[in-house]
């Protein structure tokens, strides 16, 4: 492993939000490596290679990964999350990478290893179970609730999808800030003390509602705000990972033609993305706002868990610093 970061589903797994990961098991899903050997059945990968290393391990046939789905790899065992999940992760000197062929993307010159990084899961989750999902289209008013680091790659790839504005919903000034620098065109301060749903409506064509609202927290509260947000016949997206039970108010909802969504990352949009940060669309290296070296863990993760106090986004954690 070159570089390697942290992510908010990490944090999830040790409050205890995922109980289907082991104790001891050594986490993170995301990072950039070299290929020191390969098994047998490897073709395309070859010692010496520098990869990104994809958070979804895939075996490419199965009917699911042949439908583009996956994160619900069949061979694999029905959910292609599996590092810092069932196997052990990323955040190790070295890690074992099954269906390496599928699972390694190259990593071109030009490319760095810190924006690799963010490739592997974060701005695949934000435009696949954000953008994509939500359906963002030319001139659409979209609204992301919680910018943290998943709800910025979201911002990121809504605004280069084509979104005429992309409000940028949350109670932490610095987020709110950093927001425009990834794209957005209005922020909307949570703890301003103003009608939100009022004050992102204003922001909307006719004051209708936005076209698509886009849920990057996983809480109740902001999931409720984004269904309030959306206009009649509008998207919402949820990427967020929710730790507790959801009550959706249908009773009010099933009238207004809403398409709601959920999702794991397939993780298949990755090379599309490499593609757009080799053309200067997207800048991933605006996420990173720290580093560390290996021998620095549990100061990343102090850090990162405390990213409001900290201005922290992404950190990025590499085998030596430069």
């Amino acid at each position: 492993m070159e570089t390697t970061t942290i992510c908010g589903t990490d944090l999830h797994i040790l409050k205890g939000d995922v109980p289907t990961v082991e104790r001891g098991r050594v986490l993170g899903h995301e990072g950039v490596g070299v290929v020191v050997s390969v098994g047998a059945d490897c073709e395309k990968v070859k010692v010496g290679d520098r990869v990104i290393i994809s958070c979804i391990t895939k075996c490419g046939t199965c009917e699911y990964c042949r439908a583009g789905l996956t994160s619900h790899c069949q061979t694999v065992g029905g959910i292609g999350w599996i590092f810092g999940h069932l196997i052990d992760g990323t955040q190790a000197e070295l890690v074992r990478v099954p269906f390496a062929d599928t699972g390694l993307i190259p990593l071109p010159s030009g490319v760095s290893a810190e924006q690799g990084t963010m490739l592997s899961d974060i701005l695949p989750t934000g435009y696949e179970i954000g953008v994509l999902n939500g359906s963002v289209g030319e001139g659409d008013v979209v609204a992301v609730i919680g910018v943290g680091p998943v709800g910025l790659a979201a911002v990121m790839t809504a605004a280069s999808a084509g979104a005429s504005k992309v409000i940028a919903v949350d109670g932490n000034k610095f987020r709110l800030e950093q927001s425009r620098e990834f794209g957005a065109t209005d922020t909307v301060d949570v703890g301003s003390g103003d009608d939100i749903v009022t004050e992102v409506k204003e922001l909307s064509r006719g004051k209708l509602g936005v076209d698509v609202a886009i849920e990057a927290v996983g809480l109740g509260a902001t999931l409720r705000l984004a269904l309030d947000c959306v206009r009649p016949g509008g998207h919402v997206a949820n990427i967020g990972v929710h730790g507790e039970s959801v009550e959706l108010p249908l009773e009010r909802d099933w009238i207004n033609n809403l398409t709601i969504t959920t999702g794991l990352v397939n993780a298949t949009t990755a090379p599309q993305l490499l593609e757009a940060i080799q053309r200067g669309d997207i800048a991933p290296e605006k996420f990173i706002t720290h580093r560390f070296t290996f021998d620095q863990f549990e100061a990343a993760y102090t850090t990162f868990a405390n990213a409001a106090d900290e201005h922290a986004l992404k950190v990025i954690v590499a085998r030596s610093q430069g």
